[in-house]
């Protein structure tokens, strides 16, 4: 007797959008979007944006536009200043990381005090220098703070740990650098980028 061979009744998931069912008709239907709640029906929208769970989820959307919204503007009104902030956070933030592992660099202390990303040429006196990362290292808030930066020190320990070649480039004439605001959104990126990195390599 020849068998005939069974056959499926529902069609295999092909990886298109899953069906489900509407809540308030209770009919199943295919969404055409993300995130859709309920069928085509225009009742059913209504009668779902009316629900006590559906204006829970309107209200929830509505947040997160707003949220981004509020972002958006805050970021097209920020200032070139507002940007020089931004990246010398996150600069300094890498420093502090790159640096975990070292003592302060003017004292040699290492405690669980505040630590400060200390420029050895002030930022003030050498814009051009800000970002430059032989020119700034992890440094403890008192010496940061309370001594100036402890230079004399500090240019003792910059010798042995880059050399006194790098020490004199530093200390030497440089061509003024004025960041536009794409620079240094781009330097805030990469920065953050770098101390992501670092961090999740301790995690490692």
């Amino acid at each position: 007797m020849k068998r005939t061979p069974l056959q499926r009744k529902t069609p295999i998931n092909t990886g298109g959008p899953r069906r489900k069912r509407c809540p308030e008709c209770r009919v199943m239907f295919t969404p055409d979007r993300a995130g859709q709640a309920v069928c085509g029906e225009i009742d059913c929208a209504i009668s779902h944006g009316q629900s006590e769970k559906g204006r829970a989820i309107a209200g929830k959307a509505l947040a997160e536009v707003g949220r981004r919204e509020i972002t958006l503007r805050k970021e097209a009104l920020k200032s070139r200043s507002d940007h020089m902030k931004d990246t010398q956070t996150a600069f300094n933030a890498w420093v502090r990381e790159r640096d975990a592992e070292l003592p302060c660099v003017s004292c040699g202390r290492d405690h669980q005090g505040q630590w400060h990303a200390g420029h050895f040429r002030s930022a003030g006196g050498h814009p051009e220098l800000r970002f430059e990362p032989l020119n700034v290292w992890k440094q403890c808030a008192p010496c940061n703070t309370h001594k100036s930066g402890d230079l004399v020190n500090y240019r003792a320990e910059l010798v042995r740990r880059i050399g006194i070649v790098s020490v004199e480039w530093l200390e030497g004439p440089h061509e003024p650098q004025k960041y536009t605001v794409e620079e240094l959104k781009a330097l805030t990126a990469k920065y953050r980028a770098l101390t992501k990195e670092l961090k999740k390599g301790e995690a490692a």
